[in-house]
């Protein structure tokens, strides 16, 4: 393809961005501020919306580190090992890609619930579930489950067991190979996936606001409180939360990005492996 074939694609590709994500995004930003910075300002710091915003916060830094470690721990099992039902954990990963998340949320009420199948002795405990936040930080990790495996998985298995394998040899534990060997390899993966499973963390509404009953100022999480403000009418409100969660959402996505650049790439494909075997060694004793 020559140079001046390419403009036309890029042409395409772009326009394409533009109308999906530049326009749409422009536009809220646009509204959000059209009465002001004061007012929109005032809109998003009433008591609500403060609760709204801090409910999201607290939901994020339980799922993602939640879905981080259990998406890295199923991702080796997958990689590492070969045992009878591999496919069938494997599939019920992406279930949560494959159904829609107002089925994840009913699937946890009825679960869950004062009269689900765990509901009923957790609540004879004094534990409550659904229209709390535990059944919103479940439904939240629940929906944003595969990306941490799904993003962590092709690595390891790109990379193979050789590095691994020869740390083992020269004497490391389990611990040491994945801290000095294993984690280093993957970690553009796992920041990948940890960037996908915090913005759909800070996105979620479907599952939540079935499993949260949409209570103000008490299971309202920000996009609920977005959704609330478009139906009385604030629309001020409604853009402001819109504003604020695309300014978090890029806010991680910055910082990631600016992990990656900072490490560089820390994995090589199987192919690219033409260093001595000294090398987990280095890695081991530096």
């Amino acid at each position: 393809m020559t140079a001046r074939s390419r403009w036309p694609v890029r042409v395409v590709a772009l326009s394409y961005l533009a109308l999906l994500i530049v326009v749409p995004v422009g536009s809220v930003f646009y509204r959000a501020f059209a009465h002001g910075f004061v007012a929109a300002w005032v809109a998003i710091t009433t008591p609500d919306a403060l609760h709204a915003l801090w409910l999201t916060l607290v939901v994020a830094l339980i799922a993602v580190p939640l879905n981080t470690v259990f998406g890295v721990g199923v991702a080796l099992i997958l990689a590492r090992h070969r045992f009878r039902g591999a496919w069938l954990l494997d599939a019920l990963i992406d279930i949560p890609l494959a159904v829609s998340p107002v089925v994840v949320g009913l699937a946890l009420v009825l679960a869950y619930g004062q009269t689900g199948w765990f509901g009923r002795p957790l609540a004879a405990a004094g534990i409550t579930v659904i229209y709390a936040v535990p059944g919103i930080v479940m439904a939240s990790a629940v929906v944003s489950l595969p990306y941490v495996v799904r993003s962590v998985l092709p690595v390891l298995l790109e990379i193979g067991t050789d590095q691994e394998e020869a740390a083992a040899t020269l004497g490391a534990g389990p611990a040491a190979v994945f801290s000095r060997v294993t984690l280093p390899s993957i970690r553009r993966g796992l920041a990948y996936g940890v960037t996908l499973t915090t913005a759909r963390v800070l996105g979620e509404f479907g599952a939540v606001v079935v499993v949260s009953g949409n209570i103000t100022g008490k299971t309202q999480t920000m996009t609920l409180f977005i959704s609330n403000s478009v139906e009385n009418l604030n629309s001020t409100a409604a853009y402001a939360g819109a504003v604020l969660l695309a300014l978090l959402a890029l806010f991680v996505l910055a910082v990631m990005s600016a992990e990656k650049k900072e490490r560089g790439p820390r994995w090589r494909s199987r192919s690219d492996r033409s260093q001595s075997d000294s090398e987990p060694h280095l890695l081991l004793t530096g």
